[in-house]
């Protein structure tokens, strides 16, 4: 598959012009107990979909093509995304999700999240993954959706730094874990991605990847979000997903690998004109 590749992105370059231009007016959503301590809650912000490729798989009487693409989202809250995964017997295929939250007289609190833990066995690594952490649309021009992401699940963790000066953030990377690799008898488990961090996963990793086979030409849109169930307890929703507009055409036929053109990039949206 032909693929024009992306210019390589400062990760949060979407980022930082959402928070600039929102400026004071914010709504930050921060829980105020009437002069109690205050949560410091994270603030996850989708990158723009980047490194694009394609991926044949099927038969040779039958091909199947497949868009792959990396993803990220970093933390620029108040505070850290920590989950804790917690199950009472080994007999329990999931675990259940409770977000640890900070507060400003450094007392915590936690807060039980639908998301659930699971074990994952795959050709690429076997850990625990959080459920539905990052979505993947593709949708046409006028927002109807005609291909969604299959992905099992995600690994958090501290994985690249993000370049910006940002109070409280960590120097160094707390959650390098990896996820209770190679350990499916765990009880409980502790993921989590500090402020300043961020967390990225490559194209074709584990459902990084929407098909194309029966896709027609033209238009599209593929977008990308981070706690789109609105889960987990954040400062600021608005800057959870991005997406790019991207060209589909078949210029040898259907049973040829199709080609992308890529139109636009647009951080802090879904929708790229």
């Amino acid at each position: 598959m032909r693929v024009e590749r992306p210019r390589r992105l400062a990760l949060l370059l979407g980022a930082v012009v959402v928070l600039v231009a929102a400026g004071s007016a914010l709504a930050w959503g921060v829980t105020a107990n009437r002069g109690g301590p205050d949560d410091l809650l994270p603030n996850l912000v989708q990158a723009v979909p980047d490194e694009l490729s394609g991926r044949t798989g099927g038969t040779s009487v039958a091909p199947r093509f497949f868009l792959g693409f990396a993803s990220a989202a970093a933390n620029l809250g108040d505070g850290p995304l920590i989950v804790l995964g917690r199950r009472g017997d080994l007999d329990e295929p999931e675990m259940t999700l409770r977000q640890q939250i900070r507060r400003s007289d450094g007392s915590e609190r936690t807060v039980p999240l639908r998301a659930k833990l699971t074990y994952v066995r795959s050709t690429d690594h076997a850990h625990w993954h959080v459920r539905g952490f990052m979505r993947y649309e593709l949708r046409t021009p006028d927002g109807v959706r005609v291909g969604r992401d299959r992905k099992t699940g995600f690994c958090l963790g501290d994985r690249y730094r993000v370049d910006l000066a940002l109070p409280g953030r960590s120097q160094t990377a707390r959650y390098s874990e990896r996820c209770g690799k190679g350990a499916p008898q765990l009880k409980r488990i502790r993921e989590g991605i500090s402020i300043g961090w961020g967390d990225d996963y490559a194209a074709h990793l584990e459902g990084q990847e929407l098909e194309l086979t029966s896709r027609a030409p033209g238009r599209y849109i593929l977008v990308h979000r981070v706690n789109a169930s609105r889960d987990l307890r954040e400062t600021d929703y608005g800057d959870n997903a991005a997406s790019m507009a991207i060209e589909l055409s078949w210029p040898r036929g259907r049973s040829q690998p199709p080609r992308i053109d890529v139109l636009a990039r647009c951080p802090g949206r879904a929708t790229c004109e």
